[in-house]
């Protein structure tokens, strides 16, 4: 009997951090920073959109080789650049869709041209971008475009064996 209460509670655990890594969390510019700079583990800010075809196709690969160097401490954050009508359901729903399990967050703002050079001063706004950064090793990498698969895999690498 209770064994069979520890497995329900696991159960019931695991469903509540399952559905909580699928909350879309509003952030501004200011705080997404913070998070950057004060992050102590390799992390990954992948920067795309629900209309962004060739964004929601490199997303499943850059939760694979997350997954696969997960000893690294290695975290994927998907900052949503949606309209703001797609905040928050819009964006939950599509995620949960295409079984999207990092941290999403969505951009509450409007400005590429102030928010972009935040990121990278060659940050243009073309979407996808990605910033890979660690800043106990000073290892830093900003993509501004869809990056190959076999290319996030040797970044996340990299950025994991940096670590």
């Amino acid at each position: 009997m209770m064994m069979k209460k520890i497995l329900i509670l696991l159960s019931f655990l695991m469903v509540c951090i399952f559905l909580q890594a699928q909350e879309v969390q509003k952030v501004k510019m200011s705080e997404l920073l913070t998070l950057i700079r004060e992050s102590n583990h390799p992390l990954i800010v992948n920067f795309w959109a629900t209309f962004c075809g060739p964004c929601v196709e490199e997303i499943p690969y850059f939760q694979e080789a997350v997954k696969k160097y997960e000893n690294s401490g290695t975290e994927l954050l998907l900052v949503s650049l949606d309209l703001p009508g797609f905040f928050p359901d819009k964006i939950r729903t599509f995620a949960r869709k295409r079984n999207f399990n990092a941290s999403l967050y969505w951009l509450d703002e409007t400005d590429a041209d102030y928010f972009c050079p935040m990121i990278d001063s060659a940050w243009s706004g073309v979407m996808p971008a990605t910033l890979l950064i660690d800043n106990k090793t000073g290892y830093r990498r900003f993509f501004e475009e869809q990056i190959p698969r076999d290319t996030i895999e040797a970044e996340i690498r990299r950025l994991a064996v940096h670590h």
